[in-house]
């Protein structure tokens, strides 16, 4: 749908900047919006072109024993001196650094789209930073979406991301940025939940990004908020989105799924015109479990009957959406095998992460804009 961003932004600033919304029994969930620190994008590189096995794009090394003694090409990884400060980003999308000529996004279901993944990977901190295989190997699966949503990233450096996107992803060509929010938790274990988005295709809006404020300690880790934008079509014909991303506690995981149905109704009526609001990530539930949020009304689970862990035992991750909404929505999805398309062994794909990543394609073009309507097929699905 068309959307007008002012409206959004001045309600924002009307409000100072604080959202409140009350559930039955649920006491009080605020939404504080506070800026969160982002770089600024670099010079764009190319998308990745499909691999041999000509399932996903991205590049890859096609050296089978990618857990052998060599690293297949990848440096070290490696402590580094403190990058400078990244520069100040613009106000509007308009005034960002944008490439002279804006690539379309990737053909791939009956037009131009993007791909949108969510990856809980599993304790991503200093442990695997020691293991340039297995950062290879994530960097090597970020490449084959334009935008990934992170969850369970714990470290106390504050250049982890920033080391990990120069000398794994942004190779060959490619240029990744980041949105990442603060260290979250109740207990000792903090966690950070990022966004990573191919600046060529993708940008983010800087006036709209936050993280849930959640006073009464109903979650156990207040999810990050951020709106973007397809780069490529003409911006008032672009696909315009706001991602929340979210990581359940197991223990409490359907407790947690109704207050997310709060939230998502707090970030849907906070966002103004803008109707397309995705909540995905780590809901440690199947699509069956989802409680207050299946109930929305049109609320949709785009990953249905598949196991999303890398065990392949059980499912705890998804892409919901409001159907009536997002009709960029194409119908196709996926669980990226990460163990298939890389030929590693069960032990090795459990270096990587104990889940897969999970993904849904969306129309490069609003759904409203004419000639430019979204074939929506629910029965298409890859794995």
């Amino acid at each position: 749908m068309p959307r007008s961003y002012s409206a959004f932004l001045i309600m924002l600033l009307s409000t100072g900047g604080w959202y409140f919304t009350k559930g039955p029994g649920q006491g009080q969930l605020g939404a504080i919006f506070q800026q969160i620190s982002q770089g600024k994008s670099g010079t764009p590189g190319q998308f990745g072109q499909p691999s041999p096995t000509g399932q996903f794009g991205g590049q890859y090394p096609p050296n089978n024993n990618y857990y052998g003694n060599n690293q297949n090409g990848y440096p070290p990884y490696s402590n580094y001196s403190t990058p400078p400060p990244a520069p100040q980003i613009p106000a509007t999308y308009a005034s960002q650094a944008a490439p002279a000529q804006p690539t379309p996004p990737t053909p791939m279901f009956g037009g131009p789209a993007i791909r949108i993944a969510s990856f809980n990977i599993q304790v991503f901190g200093e442990a695997k930073a020691s293991k340039p295989y297995v950062m290879g190997t994530l960097a090597a699966i970020i490449q084959n979406f334009q935008i990934v949503a992170i969850q369970e990233i714990r470290t106390q450096d504050d250049y982890f991301l920033d080391n990990f996107l120069r000398t794994y992803v942004n190779v060959n060509g490619h240029v990744y940025d980041k949105v990442i929010g603060p260290r979250l938790g109740r207990s000792v274990s903090k966690e950070q939940y990022a966004f990573i988005y191919d600046t060529k295709t993708i940008e983010v809006n800087p006036h709209c990004i936050y993280t849930i404020n959640d006073p009464d300690h109903l979650l156990e880790r207040d999810p990050l908020v951020a709106m973007f934008r397809v780069r490529g079509p003409p911006p008032e014909q672009a696909f315009t989105f706001i991602l929340v991303d979210v990581h359940t506690k197991p223990e409490q995981a359907r407790e947690e799924c109704n207050t997310l149905a709060q939230v998502y109704e707090a970030v849907r009526r906070a966002a103004g015109d803008e109707d397309d609001i995705i909540m995905l990530g780590d809901f440690n539930v199947d699509d069956k479990h989802l409680g207050d949020l299946a109930r929305i009304d049109g609320m949709r689970p785009v990953i249905r009957g598949t196991f999303t862990n890398t065990r392949q035992n059980n499912q705890e991750d998804n892409i919901l959406l409001h159907a009536p909404s997002t009709t960029e929505f194409s119908g196709r999805w996926g669980v990226f095998d990460v163990q298939r398309f890389f030929n590693l062994r069960p032990e090795q794909a459990l270096q990587v992460s104990d889940h897969y990543p999970i993904w849904a394609e969306f129309n490069a073009y609003e759904s409203a804009t004419p000639g430019r309507v979204a074939a929506l097929n629910p029965n298409v699905r890859l794995q």
